[in-house]
């Protein structure tokens, strides 16, 4: 067993690709967590009936898989797509509809999951997450996604993921990792004031300035649903 597995605790947490292939292979249940934002992207589209397939690339061959699911492929923020990475552009989908979301962050880590059971997280839906991961297994591992940086894209551990992933793991009352422990603390520390911290952190800072601070406001707002995202043949759908 690797000392990276953090063994002996049922509730584990890790960063970005590297901490869920040391987690999944001794994992009931893995939870994405990319607030800002295609975790609660998919809590949106979900939310609303329709299905959201991660994919890891935004080039021809998202575009090829969109076609071959007979479903819309997302856009960028910045480009003229109605639907998009900005989760408030998910909230007008309907029940059946199908969308592919591309990302660099979550929907990698998505795409890369074949074996074990995954589930979607964010702050909108931390409780009902934490109390869907429950009944499915017995060691439940929270995947902080995290940013790339522009450079030398290298993982940026970033405080939005953090405090989503506390908010999980502060729902679930089995025990904890000491790194499933200092998530939950940065989000016991934050939670009365998460709207604020979650516009003035690196993430909310660089979306604001993008021109999207309502993205930020609506990402922040803690347990507003009760939607899990459940990763099915590929797409995520809601775990009814």
């Amino acid at each position: 067993m690797s000392v990276f597995s953090q063994d002996g605790y049922a509730i584990r947490f890790d960063w970005g690709l590297e901490g869920l292939k040391a987690l999944a292979p001794v994992s009931d249940v893995l939870i994405i967590v990319d607030v800002l934002s295609f975790s609660t992207c998919v809590c949106v589209g979900v939310e609303r009936g329709a299905s959201v397939y991660p994919f890891k690339y935004r080039d021809d061959r998202a575009m090829e898989f969109a076609s071959q699911q007979g479903a819309i492929l997302a856009g960028s923020r910045s480009g003229n797509s109605d639907i998009s990475l900005s989760p408030r552009s998910l909230v007008k989908l309907k029940p059946g509809d199908k969308v592919v979301l591309p990302s660099p962050n979550g929907s990698h880590l998505s795409a890369e999951c074949s074996t074990t059971q995954v589930l979607a997280g964010c702050l909108r839906n931390a409780t009902a997450i934490a109390r869907a991961s429950m009944n499915i297994g017995k060691v439940v591992a929270v995947i902080g996604a995290g940013e790339r940086w522009k450079e030398t894209g290298l993982l940026r551990p970033a405080f939005e993921d953090l405090v989503g992933a506390g908010g999980i793991i502060h729902a679930i009352n089995r025990s904890k990792s000491p790194e499933a422990l200092a998530a939950e603390a940065v989000f016991i520390s934050s939670r009365g004031n998460l709207e604020s911290l979650m516009r003035d952190c690196a993430s909310g800072r660089q979306l604001i300035g993008m021109g999207y601070p309502e993205d930020v406001s609506f990402s922040a707002e803690l347990d507003v649903t009760r939607a899990v995202p459940i990763l099915r043949d590929g797409a995520y759908v809601s775990n009814v």
